[in-house]
């Protein structure tokens, strides 16, 4: 059980908060009733630039390509992110957002954000990801964040004037957030991190909570049983926590990952997940470890994560999660998960 809740609390905020100039759009009883799988999405890893995997999609699924990017392919590109199939790039200061070329590569769009500030003592190099408000940056409500390895979380809004469009720069005080990626959580209207250990959410706008974040206290329940050498397995793992959120149910879950070296080909370690463990979020901060998560499928990135009915995926059966990683490509049916 202490392999669960070994780390210190993290933040997360409950109450709707602006992140829009416009008020909220809807509220819980009022969810979009879909939502659509990124046109692409380039899953790297910032401590391995090396490598690199590149994802679209593809016959209503989230297909890799079979062919390998160049080695120096984060360096050549300056490439931090993408989002909602926007791909983010950081050159000399400068922040640009690239819309996927699609089938008609003249008419992929660009935009160009202000010059990019790196606050006192952090680090603007490397980025856990980034995540994007809205299907388009060309929207006027849209806000995109930049999450940092490190203290820095920068949010910037495309669709404003040049004399209003800015860097909102914020240092985050709480350590357990430096290394974990930032998502958009539309029901809450607002950019939420969830720390290392998953024991806290936080959560930050462009008002009231800019610079303060909304903190949210998790507590784990119905924590399953585990054998001695499931313990010894998923202690000795590499874990990181991930966000999702269904827009058709409203439901959010928080994941966590396990994964060990499995192998080192040409002196490169290759990682291979181990276990999954899915946990429901409810408003009170319940954090309930479940099996079943409905007709809901999940899909699994360093980019981005998200949460969609398995029914509008083809080929995906409810209660599965697929993870989409540098290292590899599989498809975990929860409800098949043994502990013990």
């Amino acid at each position: 059980m202490s392999l669960i809740l070994n780390q210190p609390p993290k933040l997360c905020l409950r109450k709707p908060v602006l992140v829009r100039c416009s008020p909220l759009h809807h509220s819980n009883a009022s969810l979009p009733q879909s939502q659509t799988l990124p046109v692409t999405i380039f899953c790297a890893d910032p401590c391995r630039p090396h490598l690199v995997r590149v994802v679209f999609r593809r016959d209503g699924d989230m297909d890799a390509l079979d062919y390998e990017r160049p080695s120096n392919f984060m360096e050549v590109t300056k490439m931090i992110g993408t989002s909602n199939g926007w791909i983010t790039s950081l050159v000399h200061g400068i922040v640009r957002l690239r819309e996927h070329p699609g089938k008609i590569p003249g008419q992929a769009r660009t935009i160009f954000l202000p010059p990019h500030e790196t606050l006192p003592l952090c680090q603007a190099q490397m980025a856990t990801n980034v995540a994007m408000s809205s299907s388009s940056p060309l929207k006027e409500e849209c806000a995109v964040a930049v999450k940092f390895l490190g203290p820095q979380l920068s949010i910037c809004k495309p669709a404003q004037s040049n004399a209003d469009r800015e860097w909102i720069n914020i240092r985050i005080s709480n350590p357990c957030f430096f290394s974990s990626p930032v998502m958009y959580s539309e029901k809450e209207d607002m950019f939420r991190i969830v720390g290392s250990g998953g024991h806290l959410v936080g959560s930050w706008d462009l008002g009231r909570h800019k610079y303060t974040p909304k903190i949210q206290r998790l507590q784990f329940q119905n924590l399953p049983e585990l054998s001695k050498a499931k313990r010894e397995l998923l202690y000795s793992s590499n874990t990181s926590e991930h966000l999702v959120e269904s827009r058709t149910t409203g439901e959010t879950f928080m994941v966590k990952w396990y994964k060990r070296t499995a192998k080192t080909i040409y002196g490169i370690e290759r990682m291979e997940t181990k276990a999954l463990m899915v946990f429901k979020i409810d408003e009170q901060g319940n954090a309930v470890y479940t099996q079943d998560i409905g007709d809901l499928c999940i899909f699994l990135t360093r980019s981005e994560s998200f949460c969609v009915p398995a029914s509008s995926v083809r080929h995906m059966r409810p209660n599965r999660v697929k993870l989409i990683d540098v290292d590899e490509i599989t498809i975990i049916d929860l409800a098949a998960q043994k502990w013990n």
